[in-house]
């Protein structure tokens, strides 16, 4: 029963790494065919799925709560029985942990992409003003 729990929970997280995969790709790719050359761009993309598969998994297989289950019991512990409430909440466990994960990943992924996209502005910003004062200069 424990391996179809945990056969279970990774097939779930890997679905939800799959539809969070999907509905972000788009947004990444480009920001980051903004802040990098576009072959860069294609890497970090790739790199950046794998790690919402990583994290997705990761988070939502929780190999240390599932250790739980293969414990003996003894006189303060009694083991979670798989009863199909108990199956329920795993699986929803699995969902929320999931996207947590994978949410404070994109997070700072996010606020460090805000930060070189403003870097990369404020620095293309002042060559243009800085050609713009050469060429008037010239005249």
């Amino acid at each position: 029963m424990f391996l179809s729990l945990l056969g279970i929970t990774f097939a779930v997280s890997l679905v939800v790494c799959f539809v969070v995969s999907k509905l972000f790709a788009r947004p990444i790719k480009g920001i980051l065919e903004r802040i990098v050359a576009n072959d860069i761009a294609y890497a970090w993309t790739t790199y950046l799925k794998f790690a919402v598969y990583v994290v997705g998994i990761s988070g939502g297989v929780r190999i240390h709560y599932l250790e739980n289950f293969l414990r003996e019991p003894t006189e303060h512990f009694t083991p979670p029985a798989l009863t199909s409430d108990r199956w329920v909440l795993e699986i929803y466990r699995t969902i929320i942990e999931s996207l947590q994960s994978i949410a404070w990943m994109l997070l700072v992924f996010f606020v460090f992409a805000l930060i070189a996209y403003v870097i990369v502005r404020v620095f293309g910003q002042r060559s243009k003003n800085q050609v713009t004062t050469d060429d008037q200069t010239e005249l």
